[in-house]
């Protein structure tokens, strides 16, 4: 029997009480649906970052606080109000790792602007006041997997194939976007305003990042966006060497965050 992929999720430092990380559940579950085994990293030291990577077959980076300005060389808009350099730091490198190492990475939300901007892109630090759009991206008011607007994805990209439709209605819970892309990307989904609202690296190897939040629908079949974290899954399981066990992996990254 084969062993399921282990895949790493980062958590974020939880704003109003710095002493706790934090990270929504609803990642796990969805990584448990499609027949991954979540393991949670918590910001670390950099020199503890590549190891930690060398144990993982497949990297979701989740939603947060915004990424400060300073990493992708602009200055904080006003509405930027809560930021996490060390989470900044330590997300950047598990990516460049990731890459390195070519396993599967999906960003989520704030994870797919940490993904374009290590991809060298930049970022829309407020889209009201930087794009004078009236679509409502930031949709507190209402549960995680209350519908904001729809997307519509680009036809023959990897998310087009995945999901098998043009348009799909989605959660929305950002006031930031991405603005120019980074190097080798492509938008692959857009909101009615024009906001980008997916990307990808087109090849074989799974990169990719959605901007809304997929997870929240884990329970939710109508939507089927168990799909996503399926092929991410199966990307895993596909990337991982046959050699190494999981009970070796696990082993000697215990106890490293």
């Amino acid at each position: 029997m084969a062993t399921p992929s282990l895949i790493g999720i980062t958590a974020g430092v939880n704003p109003e009480s710095p002493d706790y990380y934090v990270l929504r559940w609803d990642y796990l579950r969805s990584i448990e649906l499609a027949g991954g085994i979540p393991l949670v990293l918590a910001p670390s030291g950099p020199a503890l970052h590549p190891a930690l990577v060398d144990r993982l077959d497949g990297l979701v980076v989740t939603g947060g606080v915004d990424i400060d300005p300073h990493v992708y060389g602009k200055e904080p808009h006003p509405k930027v109000k809560q930021t996490s350099p060390e989470r900044d730091e330590f997300e950047l490198i598990l990516i460049r790792e990731g890459l390195d190492r070519e396993i599967p990475v999906l960003g989520i939300c704030r994870g797919m602007q940490v993904l374009n901007v290590e991809f060298g892109g930049t970022l829309i630090q407020d889209i009201p006041s930087e794009t004078g759009s009236r679509l409502n991206h930031l949709d507190l008011d209402r549960p995680r997997a209350s519908i904001a607007h729809s997307v519509l994805i680009e036809a023959g990209s990897r998310l087009d194939d995945i999901l098998d439709d043009e348009e799909v209605p989605v959660n929305s819970f950002h006031h930031q976007a991405v603005d120019r892309l980074g190097e080798g990307l492509v938008a692959t989904a857009f909101a009615p305003d024009g906001i980008i609202e997916a990307i990808e690296k087109p090849g074989e190897r799974f990169i990719v990042g959605v901007q809304w939040h997929p997870e929240a629908f884990w329970k939710d079949s109508e939507h089927n966006f168990g799909r996503l974290f399926r092929a991410f899954v199966r990307a895993a399981e596909a990337h991982r060497p046959p050699a190494l066990s999981l009970p070796e992996r696990t082993m000697v990254g215990a106890g490293r965050g």
